[in-house]
């Protein structure tokens, strides 16, 4: 049986971490106290189609177990923290990494793998796309609170490695997939997670967010400017969502009533959802714009592409990080839609 570590076991480590337990994988967390305290009495994983998962045991590792001379190694490390913590986690990972365990990150955004590449480069470092949201419902509970399917990365040399992984994931409450184009696919989501900067200086659920055009339309010029710059790097946008890449803006677009009518599927998730960078700003903590809006701009640099918009998100949410939660967001969709137009 193949060896599984989830490390860095938030939410959704500790969603993908349940569900492997509950497949009969040899599974082992690495988590938090405070999180592992929450999960001691089992789990219980629920979606919004209304799937539900029951765990009664989780087994955990204890992080000040990892020292070198412990040599925990696995078959796949799932690597599950934010990208703002990969430079320090590459570190404490060692002790799992044996000369074949092949390492699985689910990092939001571009180029958080480039860090783990570069400290272990004879092993297999596969990028893994999380699409969905999973929210705390109260201790023990996690709840997949909106649409997407898991993609791993799929090289030709680990195909038959990462088809049988993908097989054994592939559930109804956390359907999964895999792919030879994940750089393409990233963009693709990237272009999606757009929404999260907005959804932080928002401070509102996704749902209520998204209810509200002129939001909406701070959203469709973000999406604009990553259209020019995958134009210009020659990405052709795989199709995550009903409508291909390059119709989302326009709908985003549209006035409320017609909004409503057409994009009735990007409605359809929980009411109380909010994305990871929201918590992050929140709680004063460093969030992962950098590797998001900030990757769309720095790639526009190299080919002389204006990026305004995303710069100006990109130095409001860096002006709320430097408060350390002191400052309170909740900047209204007519006052930040001001901030773009005069940015433009």
């Amino acid at each position: 049986m193949q060896s599984h570590i989830v490390f860095g076991a938030g939410l959704i480590g500790s969603f993908i971490g349940g569900i492997l337990t509950s497949i009969d994988t040899s599974t082992r967390l690495v988590c938090r106290s405070h999180i592992r305290q929450k999960l001691n009495n089992g789990l219980v994983l629920t979606d919004y189609l209304g799937n539900t998962t029951k765990i009664k045991t989780l087994d955990f590792l204890n992080p000040d177990d990892l020292t070198p001379e412990s040599k925990t190694y696995c078959d796949f490390l799932w690597i599950t923290v934010k990208c703002t913590a990969i430079d320090q986690v590459s570190k404490e990972i060692m002790p799992l990494i044996g000369p074949n365990t092949i390492l699985l990150c689910c990092q939001n955004g571009l180029g958080s793998d480039q860090v783990l590449k570069q400290r272990y480069p004879k092993n297999t470092i596969l990028r893994v796309m999380v699409p969905f949201n999973v929210a705390e419902l109260k201790p023990g509970h996690l709840h997949r609170g909106s649409e997407g399917t898991l993609c791993i990365e799929t090289p030709i040399e680990q195909k038959e490695v990462i088809t049988s992984l993908v097989q054994l994931l592939n559930t109804t409450i956390l359907p999964a997939s895999q792919t030879d184009q994940m750089q393409a696919l990233l963009w693709a989501k990237l272009q999606l997670n757009l929404g999260n900067s907005i959804n932080a200086l928002a401070d509102i659920p996704v749902k209520e967010m998204l209810e509200q055009r002129d939001y909406r339309l701070i959203i469709a010029a973000l999406m604009k400017e990553l259209l020019q710059v995958t134009k210009a790097l020659q990405i052709k946008l795989p199709k995550l969502t009903a409508l291909p890449a390059q119709y989302i803006p326009t709908v985003l677009s549209l006035p409320n009533f017609l909004f409503t009518l057409v994009a009735n599927k990007m409605l359809a998730i929980d009411p109380t959802v909010r994305t990871s960078m929201w918590w992050d700003l929140s709680q004063g903590k460093k969030t992962e714009i950098d590797y998001l809006n900030g990757a769309i701009v720095e790639a526009a640099k190299q080919m002389n592409i204006d990026c305004s918009v995303n710069k100006k998100i990109i130095s409001l949410i860096k002006q709320i990080e430097q408060t350390n939660g002191n400052t309170r967001i909740n900047i209204s969709s007519g006052v930040l839609l001001k901030e773009i137009q005069n940015t433009v």
